[in-house]
């Protein structure tokens, strides 16, 4: 005898809490829902207005430095410390959650040049213009102790950068050449060069840990490979590079912040034209950092602004400035791909949402599926004229707005010229130049 029975899933009607609305059993049929598409593009729409509306990344700022803030370091194993020197040569550690800075070193005579944490983050390193290298302690002394430096290395020449590697007890500073030092020793293990220029930045890869890249201001980028003492290969771009960064989830991957307004991400077995030239900066772009997911980066311009661009992408995605904000020298992207540090001229470090119109805190289950629902929406009508507009609109400061409308005119002007010249040339003695390889000047091996 067979007996039919009513079977349900009581997650289909049960309550998350007891303060919960109770839910309705619905019929997902498409033939008793003629018009889902029109009904889920205006509810595209409210949820890329409420974007907009909720989109206030400014959370806070940290003051207490007497000088523009010139760099900055994430502690390796903590999220809520930041450290960050000054141009007073003053050094701060930084408690995010308290929102309030809970140690401070006069580490140096002059700028602080560079910054950063060892791997396991009990120490850290600073260079500054006096011409020494000092590790520090990550605690702060007992009481009744000195504020000490644990090493000084007093060298020849001013360091303008240092990085630390990410697995060893070995640290690489950059001035008049590349060095990388044993913490142990008080001389270089060994010194790289390749050119007569200073070098401003070298930074470790942090997959292939043994591989280096550093900006010199002859307008090179220059990668070097630890175990062979010797460069591998540098690119020579039309500006100078102020920066770099490597991508954190692709090895060969790395962005380079340029003075000519750009950014170009390269893949270093390909130096002959970048992956992506990202262009919406309005003067020199001074500091880069990758998200930890390594999707997105942050860069920090002159132009008293901080953008958020995809990878892949050639235009920024957010743009980030307060009426307060100076040129900002240095960024970080936190270790939680939550939120973005950037510090400027004027002596404040800034502490931003990387998704601007995220809820902060703890989210029930009904939040997270409706934000879930909208994201997707927004995704499935992102390219309908009336979303992407609302999406796009930024609103800017008058000089940003002003310079870029300048930039349009004088790019529409350069392209007019050139179309006229090949227009009236003879057929193939103007070539066409991608706008990838405009701006690299040569590949040395």
């Amino acid at each position: 005898m067979r007996v039919k029975v009513l079977s349900r899933n009581p997650d289909d009607y049960v309550r998350d809490t007891k303060l919960d609305l109770q839910r309705v059993p619905r019929n997902y049929d498409p033939a008793l829902h003629p018009f889902e598409v029109p009904r889920e593009y205006t509810r595209a729409l409210n949820a890329t207005k409420l974007e907009r509306v909720f989109a206030k990344p400014f959370l806070t700022s940290l003051d207490g430095h007497r000088d523009g803030v010139n760099c900055m370091a994430k502690h390796p194993k903590s999220l809520s410390t930041v450290l960050s020197g000054a141009c007073d040569g003053e050094v701060k550690i930084w408690n995010l959650t308290k929102r309030q800075c809970i140690r401070t070193i006069q580490a140096h005579e002059g700028f602080v040049r560079g910054m950063c944490a060892r791997f396991c983050g009990t120490s850290f390193f600073t260079v500054g213009d006096d011409k020494t290298v000092k590790q520090w302690k990550m605690e702060s002394p007992e009481y009744g102790e000195e504020e000490e430096p644990i090493h000084t290395i007093l060298g020849k020449t001013v360091y303008t950068g240092i990085d630390h590697h990410w697995k060893e007890p070995v640290f690489a500073t950059c001035g008049h050449q590349v060095d990388i030092w044993d913490e142990q020793r008080t001389s270089p293990k060994c010194s790289l060069t390749w050119g007569f220029d200073s070098i401003s930045s070298v930074k470790f890869n942090p997959i292939e840990t043994y591989l280096l890249g550093s900006c010199a201001s002859d307008r090179n980028i220059v990668l070097y490979d630890m175990r062979k003492s010797t460069p591998l290969k540098k690119v020579i771009l039309n500006m100078r590079t102020n920066t770099l960064c490597w991508n954190p989830m692709e090895a060969f991957i790395f962005t380079a912040a340029n003075e000519d307004y750009n950014l170009y991400t390269f893949d270093m077995r390909y130096l002959e034209s970048p992956v992506m030239v990202h262009m919406d900066h309005v003067s020199a772009v001074l500091d880069v950092d990758y998200s930890p997911t390594g999707k997105e980066f942050v860069s920090a311009s002159f132009d008293k602004s901080i953008r958020i661009f995809p990878v892949d992408k050639g235009h920024s995605r957010e743009v980030y400035h307060t009426k307060r904000m100076q040129h900002v020298i240095t960024v970080k992207w936190t270790s939680d791909n939550k939120y973005i540090l950037c510090g400027s001229d004027e002596m404040n470090i800034r502490l931003w949402k990387a998704n601007a119109s995220e809820k902060l805190g703890v989210l029930a289950p009904r939040e997270k599926a409706a934000m879930n629902y909208n994201q997707k929406l927004k995704e499935k009508f992102q390219f309908h004229p009336q979303i992407r507009r609302i999406a796009q609109h930024r609103h800017l400061p008058k000089s940003i707005y002003c310079q870029i409308k300048e930039q349009r005119i004088m790019r529409e002007a350069r392209r007019r010229k050139e179309l006229n010249r090949r227009k009236h040339s003879k057929p193939g003695s103007v070539p066409f130049v991608p706008e990838r390889k405009k701006h690299i000047v040569a590949v040395v091996k």
